[in-house]
């Protein structure tokens, strides 16, 4: 059988399935010398190739690719179907398009198949750091840096700022405080209707708080009462005590009207009636209802009103928190501070005050950054639709299996979290367009955004949350490197020995933690209750501690709690916790160490790089034939003798034509002195562009020594191949071979 004739037959049995070919050899369509099993030195190196011997016949038709198993009877379902003329073949190649696109290592056979495996690995983490970009971009536009410096302003303003006899929110202790703070500095900051000259900010009455912060609404007084007799007076006491207000709980309530029995500041309103929301103070829990009063438009009309609170003794006995709450907006920086100020009247006498600042954004779509985060929600609105239709498939595959991993539970967590995200981001825009709408309507009343700005901090930290989980997501795409799954295994391998470790641990812990609480929470604040006994022993640990208070508590037995905790707790038990892990680390090290090498990330790297360079080398030496035959120096050139130096190199008959007729502008089959002029030229910059382009994929990999294994792969094969005929075929299959001169 002639060269030539053996060159068309496998042109033509190769040409339609060369690229299909490269990627679905099977697993031994690579040798790689990274491999502990990998053959030995005296082999050569093949970029790729058919892995049956190459004394079959290569004319025989391929084994066909084996779908992934949860899919064959699908396959073979559609084609089935397809035979009989219900599914058009475009149908067909659309449908597994479409189920490509959700292609996991969990829809996909790669347990028997490392290539795969990692291919599709590093697929996976490439969409999901798109979306883990889209996410972060959502969650950081959603909050600005002038927030920090919004909630200052405004604490340093409301917390911080006292009247002629000294007395500040933050010191307040007592009923007569409370009244002196809101009569003085609480009214003087919440009005601001006059420049530093005393000139007029505008014709309306309202403020603006540091002339850039407007007030929104009125403020609103309330407080919580409860009855009288709502706790048992000793025996001995009856006498000389009159009267008994036990500690706040709601069902302990006063609910009854007081003082002058008409308005709001004397009857009792449920959190219902005001559309309210609970408090959890520093004492306890307390309900959104109450007794209120709203304040007025102007200072001297506020005062007035708390002049007639005062004088009939709103606050007395049975009240244990009062509440000032009011809503400024800054269109500047196009955000919402939500200020509640809490005064606790304990049953102990005094007060404890304390405070929550809320600054959030409630108004999204302002300015271009805001409509850029549109997009970005769309874009994640799409990334949720795809991980769902994802996590079905993986379901519907695996069973109940499914939940046996903990990052199929996690993927579960980031997407739930995600569609909550966005229902509470619909509400969320139409909550605030109604609040706004009755603002404007009449905006004399009060601005309750108190509700809204506690959930709008509740979705932050939700967010925060999922974008927490989204990053440790990470691991799962990069746990098929060595490197990459040292973590995972040493706490995986080390779990139990951890939990059977903590149980000791937690039980000296506690001990300690229920000692100190009853030596010194009395006296030290660290110590008052136990939950703060737990973090505060905690914070021992780290070297957080106040050891004069604890002395001054108790000076015989605060030196020994302190002495044995820092013993047993820091150098015994806590130096035991980090033996185990580095213990485990040790031996996890070693097995991988041992273990037989798998395909890593670099591997599919350099065989890519090695099938790029190919193909490069390949075009490159067809111009190189070409010219060659145009090196006769006839001032015409025929194109039998053309296509028969060509012939003799290898080269196919249609490709032959081809490239002649592109430059035979006239047809005549005769290239003439000026079209093997350009033909040279036009060869000559497609050269100097490939050996440009070998260089610079050389360059970027690094890899001299790659080009030369390369080099040396070619030769070998065309020795190991036994003859001319058969290293023609080999290179024929090779991928790029049609478009030899065209591109």
């Amino acid at each position: 059988m002639s060269s030539s004739h053996l060159n068309n037959r496998a042109e033509s049995h190769f040409q339609t399935q060369e690229e299909h070919e490269l990627e679905t050899l099977g697993k031994r369509a690579w040798d790689n010398p990274v491999y502990n099993g990998s053959p030995s030195s005296s082999l050569k190196i093949r970029a790729i190739y058919n892995p049956k011997s190459v004394l079959e016949n290569p004319y025989e038709t391929p084994e066909k690719p084996r779908d992934p198993l949860p899919y064959q009877e699908e396959r073979k379902a559609a084609e089935g179907a397809q035979k009989k003329g219900f599914v058009p073949g475009c149908c067909f190649h659309v449908f597994k398009g479409i189920r490509g696109l959700w292609g996991t290592t969990l829809t996909e056979n790669t347990a028997e198949n490392r290539e795969l495996y990692v291919k599709t690995t590093l697929r996976e983490l490439l969409v999901y750091i798109v979306f883990l970009v889209d996410i972060c971009l959502l969650t950081y536009g959603m909050t600005s840096s002038n927030a920090y410096y919004y909630t200052k302003v405004m604490s340093d303003l409301f917390l911080q700022s006292s009247s002629d006899n000294k007395i500040s929110f933050q010191s307040i202790g007592s009923m007569a405080d409370f009244w002196a703070y809101t009569q003085g500095p609480l009214l003087e900051s919440l009005y601001w209707t006059k420049w530093y000259n005393n000139e007029s900010l505008g014709q309306n009455t309202q403020s603006y708080i540091y002339y850039e912060n407007f007030l929104l609404g009125v403020p609103r007084l309330r407080q919580l009462k409860v009855q009288n007799n709502s706790c048992i007076v000793h025996e001995d006491f009856k006498d000389d005590i009159f009267g008994c207000y036990d500690v706040y709980s709601e069902e302990k309530e006063d609910r009854s009207p007081f003082g002058l029995l008409n308005g709001t500041a004397w009857q009792y309103h449920t959190e219902e009636d005001l559309d309210g929301s609970s408090h959890w103070g520093r004492l306890t829990s307390y309900s959104g209802g109450g007794y209120y009063e709203d304040l007025r438009m102007t200072r001297e009309e506020s005062i007035a009103a708390l002049q007639v609170l005062k004088e009939n003794l709103w606050l007395d006995r049975g009240t244990r928190a009062a509440f000032i709450d009011f809503s400024v907006y800054n269109a500047n920086i196009n955000l919402f501070c939500v200020l509640r100020l809490v005064v606790e009247f304990p049953a102990t006498g005094g007060a404890i005050p304390s405070w929550q600042i809320r600054t959030v954004k409630l108004l999204r779509y302002v300015s271009t950054w805001d409509f850029f985060i549109v997009a970005c929600e769309i874009i994640f609105c799409v990334f949720i639709f795809y991980y769902v239709i994802e996590e079905i498939l993986e379901l519907h595959i695996h069973k109940l299996r499914y939940f046996t991993s903990i990052w199929n539970i996690l993927d579960i967590v980031v997407i739930l979290l995600s569609i909550v995200a966005i229902g509470f981001h619909i509400f969320r825009t139409m909550e605030v367009n109604r609040l706004m709408g009755q603002l404007l309507k009449n905006p004399s009343i009060y601005a309750d955004f108190e509700f809204l700005a506690f959930w709008q901090t509740q979705y932050n930290n939700m967010n925060a949350v999922n974008l927490f989980f989204a990053w440790i997501k990470i691991f799962k795409y990069i746990s098929f490197n060595k490197t990459m799954t040292q973590l995972s295994s040493t706490l995986a391998r080390c779990a139990k020995d951890i939990l059977g470790f903590a149980i000791m641990f937690f039980i000296v812990f506690f001990a300690y933690a229920q000692l100190g609480y009853l030596l010194f929470g009395t006296q030290v604040e660290n110590f008052s209750t136990f939950v703060k006994c737990i973090f505060t022993q905690f914070r021992i640990i780290l070297g957080d501690f106040d050891y004069n208070a604890i002395d001054n508590a108790n000076r015989i037995l605060g030196p020994i709690y302190f002495v044995t905790y820092v013993f047993f707790v820091f150098f015994v038990l806590l130096n035991m916790f980090l033996a185990i892990i580095n213990d485990t680390y040790s031996e996890v090290k070693e097995e991988l160490s041992n273990q037989k090498n798998e395909l890593q990330l670099s591997d599919i790297l350099k065989q890519g790089y090695n099938k790029t360079l190919m193909r490069l080398k390949l075009k490159k030496d067809r111009i190189s034939d070409v010219q060659k035959a145009l090196q006769k120096g006839t001032k015409e050139l025929e194109f039998e003798d053309f296509k028969n130096s060509l012939r003799e190199l290898g080269h196919a008959e249609h490709e032959i034509t081809a490239a002649f007729a592109k430059f035979d502008k006239d047809g005549n089959q005769i290239l003439d002195e000026e079209e093997q002029k350009r033909m040279r030229n036009d060869l000559e910059e497609k050269r100097v562009a490939l050996n440009a382009e070998i260089e610079n994929l050389g360059k970027s990999f690094r890899g001299n020594r790659l080009e030369e294994t390369l080099v040396e792969n070619n030769q070998g094969n065309k020795s190991s191949l036994g003859s001319e005929e058969e290293f023609h075929v080999w290179v024929l299959r090779a991928p790029g071979q049609r478009a030899w001169l065209s591109s």
